[in-house]
């Protein structure tokens, strides 16, 4: 079979949820395609970009026999206007010469009604809430016509079955045209962990050893204390960032023992996000609140494990890497209670209100001080992160790609 897979969120400068999904499952997929026996590991697969500029030396590399990388050099707003305004042209499936047609995210498209089609949806936050995005962005998503789109696929594939209630009430999608298949957490967060729980009975060794370096290059680059509270993710108001700094001032204010304690808050600026500087200013301990700006890939999990809990108090996620990429680390979360974020931490995590910065505080302070507690919900955070993993849901992918 000829498959084409549209691969334009990895054409994002920095990396978001989104864009590491897209390079993780497409890798998985790639990689069980080719180890395996059957007939399936004669699938072609045509991996698709649009970008005027020369971007492709940007873009990951896909080394395989089984494997295209074509992109077409419109300019990405003249191609999205001929889809929207001629809903025709061009078809990808017919440049691409495929039988189905992937899409990890949602983004203007033209397919032929012969081909074969399945589309991602991470989340309908913007419907849940417009007030959280720009013009800009509520505009985009008016003009890509979500629920005509939607409809006109064989096959949605739901990051959670929080997001399937979303689609089904929100696009008006019949039941049996979505499918759930969660997410999965990568290798590099399940190692690192427990590299350093064997090495922590000699420490000797601990520090010959690399990951532990690393850690400590980390913890330079970055200026990191010595103990803090980390929140990792985009700043925008759905994340709750001015819900976290109100949350750590009442610590700070009412647990004079916890005065060592710092607040790391990391990732990329997002939109509608001055708000969050305005409220950091205001509180009374904001010399004692960093902010590392967009964070490498490649250094979350070290930052993961030189925190001492993780903070994700947010009101709305379609599944939700960071505290499950937290908790993979060994790493005792903090989330919500809202939307999808109980199915993916179940009973590893302690939940509270996101309105609630008291809740939110004694959470902390349960953490911070309870050791009891904070080993049960280490122990839990590991267990429930094995539970995830890339090749499971690339392989559900592969099923649903033969099925549709």
């Amino acid at each position: 079979m000829k498959i084409g897979i549209d691969i334009r969120p990895l054409m994002d400068a920095q990396y978001s949820g989104v864009s590491e999904y897209t390079l993780n499952l497409v890798k998985e997929i790639l990689k069980l395609d080719a180890s395996a026996s059957s007939a399936r590991a004669n699938n072609q697969y045509k991996l698709f970009y649009n970008s005027f500029h020369d971007i492709k030396s940007r873009l990951p590399e896909f080394k395989s026999a089984n494997v295209e990388v074509i992109g077409l050099n419109y300019p990405n707003k003249i191609l999205n206007y001929l889809y929207f305004k001629l809903l025709a042209y061009p078809k990808i499936d017919k440049l691409l010469d495929v039988d189905l047609f992937f899409m990890p995210h949602l983004n203007f498209i033209a397919l032929s009604p012969y081909c074969k089609s399945i589309i991602t949806i991470h989340d309908l936050s913007f419907f849940r809430f417009r007030e959280y995005f720009s013009l800009k962005k509520n505009l985009w998503h008016y003009l890509l016509n979500v629920k005509n789109l939607l409809n006109k696929f064989d096959l949605i594939i739901a990051q959670s079955a929080n997001t399937k209630q979303d689609i089904m009430e929100l696009c008006g999608v019949k039941e049996e045209k979505i499918k759930v298949i969660y997410s999965g957490v990568g290798q590099e967060f399940k190692k690192l962990q427990f590299s350093i729980f064997d090495f922590q009975k000699n420490i000797a060794s601990l520090y010959l050893n690399n990951d532990y370096k690393k850690l400590n290059e980390v913890r330079k680059k970055y200026d990191l204390p010595e103990k803090f509270i980390l929140y990792l993710g985009t700043l925008e108001p759905r994340k709750n960032i001015e819900g976290i700094i109100g949350a750590y001032g009442e610590l700070r204010r009412k647990n004079k023992e916890l005065d060592n304690i710092k607040l790391v808050i990391a990732g990329g600026w997002g939109w509608k996000s001055k708000n969050i500087l305005k409220v950091w200013r205001k509180s009374n301990y904001k010399d004692e609140i960093e902010f590392l700006g967009y964070v490498e890939s490649a250094d979350k999990v070290y930052l993961y494990n030189l925190a001492s809990v993780f903070v994700y108090p947010s009101f709305y996620e379609g599944f939700g890497f960071p505290p499950l990429e937290a908790m993979a680390c060994g790493l005792p979360v903090i989330t919500s209670f809202s939307s999808s974020l109980p199915e993916v931490v179940s009973e590893a995590a302690i939940m509270v209100d996101p309105d609630n910065i008291n809740q939110i505080a004694e959470a902390l302070k349960q953490i911070l001080t309870d050791y009891e507690l904070r080993n049960d919900l280490i122990k839990k955070g590991l267990e429930r992160a094995r539970q995830f993993s890339w090749e499971k849901t690339a392989r559900e992918y592969l099923e649903v790609f033969q099925d549709v």
